[in-house]
C-alpha cells in the first residue's frame, strides 16, 4: 500500500464496503459522541468520515487529535444506516473505521477558522493565506479559476488561434497607467519596464507573418487598487488577428466569450446575441460605458419640459448655457415620498445638492404628480414628463442638470442606486453587449491638452482624413469594450498599421515623429515593412471568474493577492533593498521630504 494513501478523501463509495483502505489529509472537524469519536478527513478532493471507537488501536492517538492536524488514517469501509447518510457528500453512503491513525503534522492554534468559514478581518485571511485557501468558498473558486481558463484555451485553440508568449521585462509604453520600473544592473541608469499589456508585441507577431495569436498574459500596472482591479498585477485573454475589420473581430469572440460563461454559469441566463451600444449612446442611456444592462431603467433629455419653467434652478441653468441639459431617471414603482426623500438624501452624501424628484399617484382615478417640482412646473409639463417616460401610478422619476459630460456618472451612480434599491435588477442572469465607438482623444484638464482618450494604437475612423481635417475630439476609434453585469470585462480595437497615420495621431496628441521612433521604434519600423490590416481584443480573466464565481471582490478569486493598500502580508512585500543590491544596480534611496 502507498506510504499516505490508498484513496482520496472523495473517492470512496458503497462499492468500496468492506475493503481496507488509507487515507491521509487534514483533521476538517472532529466530534465525539459520547466516546465515539467523529473525524472529518479532508484532502484537495473532499471530506471523508473516519470513526473511531474506543476499542479500536487508534483511539489513543485519535483523542490528541485537534483542527487541522495532518494524519493518515488506515481503516475499514463500511456503509453508513439509511438513517447517517450524508446526501451532501459525495462519500455520504459510507464512513471508514479506523484501524491506525499516525500523525504526520500538529497544527499551532489557528489564527482563523477553516471549518464553517465565518467572516474574518481581511488583513488576518490574507497573512494566513495559506490557512483561508483551505476553506471551502475560496478553495472552490481556485479552482473554478483554473477550470475557466483551461476553457478559454480551448476554446481559443478550436478557433484556429495559437498561443505565443511574449517578453515580461521591455520598454515603457502609454498604456493608459504608470508603469512598473526594473532597474538594470548591466546598463545601469537605464530600466526595463514591465508591460501593461503586450499591446506591441502582439501587434509585432502580426507584422511577423502569425495570423491568429492568443495568450493569458500577465499584466502589470502601478494603479491604485479597488474590489474589481488587482494592485500591481492581473491576467487577460490576450488576442489579435490578422486581416480582420472590427465585424470579423465580433463574429470570432463574441461565441469565445459567450461559451466561457454559458459553460460555468450554472445554468443562469447569458446574452445569446451582444447588443451593440455606442459609447455617446451608452453614456446618455445609462451614464456609463460599463452599463448593468439588467437593470431595466433608461434616462433621457427632458430639458425641453424644463426650460422657461416655473422651477427656476433649472430654467436659469438652461438659459445661461446652451450645453446644459436636463436628464430623467425614471423609477418605476418607486412613488413614495419616503422614497424620493431618502435618494435625495443618498445624493446629498454624494457631494450633490440634492436630488429633484416627481412622483405619481392615484386620486380619485386622476393621475396627479407630487413633489416640490411638479409644483413648480405645473401639471401640463408634469404630465408631458410622465406620458414622455411611460410612468403610471406609483412611480417617481429624479432629475440632475447641467453640462453632461460634468453630471453623467453621477447620473449613473443614481440610476444604479435607484435599480437596486427597488430590486428592479435581475441579478440570475448574464447581460453582455458591445460598446463601440468610444472617442479616439479627450481634454486633459490638468494638462490643457489633447491626450489619447484610451489605446493609442487603434485606428480613427476615417483614417488620416479624418486626423488631418476633422475637430480631434469629434474623432471615433475603431474601439470596442465587452461589458457584463456592469463591468467592463475586454477591450480592444482595430489597430492603426500606417506609419504616416501614427505619426499623425502622435502628433495630435503632443508627441513629435521623433517621439514616435523612439519610444515605439520596433513597431513604427514594422509599420514600413509591409505590414497587415489587424485587430483584437483582451478579456480581463480575473473579472471573468469573479462574475462566474458570484464573488464581491476580486481577492476571493486570486491566490496569493495584496491588500488595499498594495502590502502583501504573506510575504512582507514590499520591503527595502539591501546596501548591496542597491550599490549592484547603482541606486541610492533619496529620503522622503519631511511634510
Amino acid at each position: 500500500m502507498h506510504r499516505y494513501r490508498s484513496h482520496t478523501c472523495a473517492a470512496l463509495r458503497k462499492d468500496d464496503v468492506g475493503e481496507t483502505v488509507r487515507l491521509s489529509g487534514w483533521a476538517h472537524r472532529i466530534r465525539d459522541h459520547g466516546g465515539l469519536l467523529f473525524i472529518d478527513l479532508r484532502d484537495h478532493y473532499g471530506l471523508t468520515q473516519i470513526v473511531v471507537d474506543p476499542d479500536s488501536p487508534a483511539f489513543k492517538v485519535a483523542e490528541t487529535v485537534r483542527g487541522e492536524w495532518v494524519i493518515r488514517v488506515d481503516g475499514e469501509v463500511k456503509a453508513r444506516s439509511a438513517e447517517t447518510v450524508n446526501g451532501k457528500l459525495a462519500t455520504g453512503e459510507i464512513e471508514v473505521f479506523a484501524r491506525e491513525i499516525e500523525i504526520l503534522s500538529a497544527a499551532s492554534e489557528l489564527p482563523l477558522p477553516v471549518f464553517g468559514e465565518p467572516d474574518y478581518p481581511e488583513d488576518v485571511r490574507l497573512r494566513y493565506r495559506f490557512l483561508d485557501l483551505r476553506r471551502e468558498t475560496l478553495h472552490r473558486n481556485i479552482m473554478r479559476r483554473t477550470e475557466i481558463i483551461t476553457a478559454m484555451r480551448r476554446r481559443m485553440g478550436e478557433a484556429g488561434f495559437t498561443e505565443f508568449q511574449t517578453p515580461i521585462l521591455t520598454a515603457s509604453s502609454p498604456e493608459g497607467a504608470r508603469d512598473f520600473l526594473v532597474p538594470s544592473r548591466l546598463h545601469q541608469g537605464k530600466f526595463y519596464a514591465l508591460p501593461q499589456a503586450p499591446q506591441q508585441y502582439k501587434q509585432l507577431i502580426m507584422m511577423s507573418g502569425f495570423d491568429r495569436y492568443f495568450q493569458i498574459a500577465p499584466c502589470f500596472r502601478d494603479e491604485d487598487p479597488r474590489a474589481d482591479r488587482f494592485y500591481g498585477e492581473f491576467y487577460q485573454l490576450d488576442v489579435e488577428m490578422s486581416f480582420v475589420t472590427q465585424e470579423d473581430v465580433f463574429q470570432t469572440m463574441e461565441p469565445v466569450i459567450r461559451g466561457i460563461f454559458e459553460e460555468f454559469a450554472d445554468g443562469k441566463p447569458v446574452s445569446q446575441t451582444f447588443r451593440r451600444i455606442p459609447y455617446a449612446d451608452s453614456i446618455r442611456t445609462y451614464g456609463s460605458d460599463k452599463p448593468d444592462l439588467r437593470n431595466p431603467i433608461e434616462m433621457q433629455a427632458v430639458t425641453e419640459h424644463f426650460a422657461g419653467s416655473g422651477f427656476k434652478v433649472f430654467a436659469n441653468m438652461i438659459a445661461a448655457d446652451p450645453k446644459v441639459e436636463v436628464w430623467a431617471i425614471p423609477a418605476k414603482t418607486g412613488g413614495s415620498r419616503a422614497f424620493c426623500d431618502r435618494m435625495n438624501s443618498w445624493a446629498q452624501g454624494e457631494g450633490q445638492p440634492g436630488l429633484g424628484y416627481i412622483f405619481w399617484r392615484d386620486e380619485n382615478g386622476a393621475l396627479s404628480g407630487a413633489g416640490p417640482l411638479a409644483k413648480n412646473i405645473g401639471e401640463e409639463r408634469t404630465e408631458a414628463i410622465r406620458t414622455q417616460l411611460g410612468l403610471e401610478a406609483g412611480d417617481a422619476c429624479f432629475f440632475v442638470a447641467g453640462r453632461p459630460e460634468k453630471f453623467y456618472p453621477f447620473a449613473g451612480l443614481a440610476r444604479t442606486r435607484v435599480g437596486e434599491d427597488l430590486n428592479l435588477v435581475d441579478r440570475d442572469r448574464y447581460e453582455l453587449a458591445w460598446i463601440i465607438d468610444f472617442p479616439f482623444y479627450e481634454w486633459h484638464e490638468e494638462e490643457k491638452k489633447i491626450d489619447f482618450a484610451h489605446n493609442p494604437f487603434s485606428m480613427p475612423q476615417g483614417g488620416i482624413e479624418a486626423l488631418t481635417n476633422e475637430e480631434p475630439l469629434s474623432i471615433k476609434a475603431f474601439q470596442y469594450d465587452i461589458v457584463c453585469n456592469g463591468f467592463e470585462i475586454a477591450s480592444g480595437g482595430i489597430r492603426n498599421q500606417l506609419p504616416d497615420t501614427m505619426v499623425k495621431a502622435f502628433e495630435i496628441a503632443g508627441y513629435t515623429r521623433a517621439d514616435v521612433e523612439e519610444r515605439f521604434g520596433g513597431l513604427y519600423r514594422a509599420f514600413h515593412y509591409g505590414a497587415p490590416p489587424h485587430g483584437g481584443m483582451a478579456a480581463g480573466v480575473d473579472r471573468i471568474v469573479m462574475l462566474l464565481c458570484g464573488a464581491k471582490n476580486l481577492r476571493e478569486i486570486a491566490m496569493f493577492p495584496m491588500n488595499q493598500q498594495a502590502f502583501d502580508l504573506l510575504m512582507g512585500a514590499p520591503n527595502e533593498a539591501s546596501t548591496a543590491q542597491l550599490r549592484d544596480l547603482g541606486i541610492r534611496v533619496a529620503p522622503t521630504p519631511k511634510g
